[in-house]
């Protein structure tokens, strides 16, 4: 049974698209295509131009992501500089290995700035199509899906140059792109201040833990020393599993908190309710303790540094049967020395993440346990600070998760309008109009088809 097109669309070998679209092949629309060399190596630097590799590439959005650059210093006027070189609106497409990753060189990149042989340059006449139009519908679902059906016939992971000028896009009318790439810049631009915002926050997080977790802050209504506590005489240690993921099921009576969702999980608080987690029978686990609301687990191994002592402090845990499992260490402190709230931001006490870093072993695998934790010495407010000092620090974790959903539901807002726009089930644009040969229709008169 074949699919039934409504009228004024057309089927075609990127999908249905309206009527008045075209369906055209990189090439037939003489753009300037090119790729990076092997010859790069002799001009690394630890400064100069920018240099472009897949790493700076994202299927997550179009726009380059330069956290992590490289930098190549060209002689003057050599010629790999003068072939290689990105101007603004150039489209980038990975052709090794994970093939199909479109970058778009928009007037933020440095310039001059240069791609490394696993790039393509795809550069159009600005007369014949809109480079922004191409990279977003290259990077939307139907190009990509081709894009990874080519890697999984068995061929060589690769494409050549050849082969990039047969790539396909849709092409709307040039009015209709401009404004159908406009319309998703917007919603890329409203991510990125998303973006930019939860990382100032996350800095502003930072910087409040280190002042307030030390003591070099204090809030109003407290003064006096920190009493100095040796943590092995407020704590007993909770009996864990050492169930493999293989023994866990779906659903069950009793949960089970496994390491990889300690290491897993941004949160510093695990609520069973609003997590989805493992189950084990009751006859495993019959003898392992029950965790309680304040309890504290941590992981006891981390593939880096940063991860040592990672640990989250469970809450609404009443009327639930949950045990910590294999690779834990769970805690139960004396609650008139470490209050409920506070021992969730323990790990980053500096005092107490500096002892367990140097104590931690192994080459591969960094390995915490019961002796390094009990060892620890550290000067704690009173329990009265350490509520205080956690409803800030709490309401700042709400602020930047509150930042965080915003930013997801607009991704996934993205993620709509370009399923409909790139594929012109809403038009931006009068399909009367989108045939004008100069100037932008009224993006106003939008219908929806």
């Amino acid at each position: 049974m074949t699919n039934e097109v409504k009228p004024g669309y057309k089927l075609t070998e990127v999908g249905v698209i309206p009527e008045d679209w075209d369906v055209v092949q990189l090439g037939d629309l003489r753009p300037f295509i090119t790729s990076g060399s092997r010859g790069w190596a002799s001009f690394y630097s630890d400064r100069g131009s920018l240099f472009v590799r897949i790493t700076n590439l994202s299927r997550e959005s179009i726009y380059l992501d330069l956290t992590d650059s490289k930098f190549v210093n060209l002689p003057p006027g050599s010629s790999e500089g003068v072939r290689t070189q990105l101007k603004e609106h150039d489209i980038l497409i990975s052709i090794t290995a994970d093939i199909g990753i479109i970058g778009y060189v928009d007037v933020k990149v440095p310039c001059p700035a240069y791609i490394n042989q696993h790039i393509a340059l795809v550069r159009f006449d600005a007369s014949q199509a809109c480079g922004k139009f191409v990279s977003y519908f290259l990077a939307s679902e139907k190009p990509q899906r081709l894009f990874r059906a080519s890697m999984d016939v068995g061929a060589k992971a690769g494409m050549n140059l050849i082969t990039v000028q047969k790539i396909q896009t849709a092409l709307p009318p040039l009015p209709e792109q401009r404004a159908i790439a406009a319309a998703l810049s917007d919603v890329d631009a409203l991510l990125d201040g998303l973006d930019r915002l939860i990382a100032k926050k996350r800095d502003l997080k930072q910087a409040a833990m280190q002042q307030l977790l030390t003591g070099q802050t204090r809030l109003p209504g407290f003064s006096g020393a920190w009493e100095v506590r040796r943590l092995r005489d407020h704590l007993t240690f909770l009996k864990n599993g050492v169930n493999s993921r293989a023994e866990l099921t779906t659903d069950g009576q009793v949960k089970y908190l496994h390491y990889g969702d300690i290491h897993g999980t941004k949160r510093l608080f695990l609520d069973p309710n609003e997590t989805q987690m493992p189950h084990i029978s009751t006859s495993k686990v019959s003898k392992l303790d029950r965790l309680s609301d304040g309890d504290l687990v941590f992981a006891d191994a981390s593939e880096d540094l940063d991860g040592v002592g990672k640990s989250v402090e469970l809450k609404g845990t009443k009327q639930l049967e949950i045990v910590s499992g294999l690779h834990t260490i769970a805690i139960r402190f004396d609650k008139q020395v470490l209050v409920d709230g506070f021992k969730a931001y323990l790990q980053f006490v500096p005092v107490f993440r500096q002892h367990l870093r140097q104590l931690a072993s192994g080459t591969k695998v960094y390995a915490t346990n019961r002796a390094h934790i009990a060892s620890v010495t550290v000067s704690l407010p009173t329990v009265k600070e350490q509520t205080a000092i956690a409803a800030i620090l709490s309401d700042m974790d709400a602020e930047i998760a509150a930042l965080e959903a915003r930013r997801d539901k607009t991704r996934a807002l993205k993620q709509g309008m370009m399923q409909e726009l790139l594929t012109g089930r809403i038009r931006l644009i009068d399909p009367s109009l989108s045939n004008q040969s100069t100037g932008e229709a009224d993006a106003s008169k939008a219908t929806d088809s």
